[in-house]
């Protein structure tokens, strides 16, 4: 069973950032995709950003596209989220998820396991 587990959510002033950490256990980290997705309240889940598990190249939403950078450390279990300049749009829970295959995609639908969430909140 896999288990992710989110940390680095906090109250950030707008233009502020904040890097967000999900740390994986039980079965194997590298050679599958992760992703970031969020919800704000009253809307859909959405896509933020991806990372491949076979080259490490990265897709991102176009909301985020220049000021989020995602990565991962497949020694330490764990992806990463850096998020600069911050809105007051990018308010939401941010959950990290994985998915089986090693493949980039932005629909959560594809995603086989997913954390508990970590709440981001930025004050204009």
């Amino acid at each position: 069973q896999v288990q992710l587990v989110e940390s680095g959510g906090g109250l950030v002033q707008a233009g502020g950032s904040l890097r967000l950490s999900c740390v994986a256990s039980g079965r194997t980290f590298s050679g599958h995709a992760l992703a970031w997705f969020r919800q704000a309240p009253g809307k859909e889940r959405e896509f933020v950003a991806a990372v491949s598990g076979s080259d490490g190249s990265t897709l991102y939403a176009d909301s985020v596209k220049g000021r989020f950078a995602i990565s991962r450390d497949n020694a330490k279990n764990t992806v990463y989220l850096q998020m600069n300049s911050l809105k007051s749009e990018d308010t939401a829970i941010y959950y990290c998820a994985r998915r089986d295959s090693p493949y980039l995609i932005n629909r959560a639908t594809f995603f086989n396991y997913w954390g508990q969430g970590t709440q981001v909140t930025v004050s204009s």
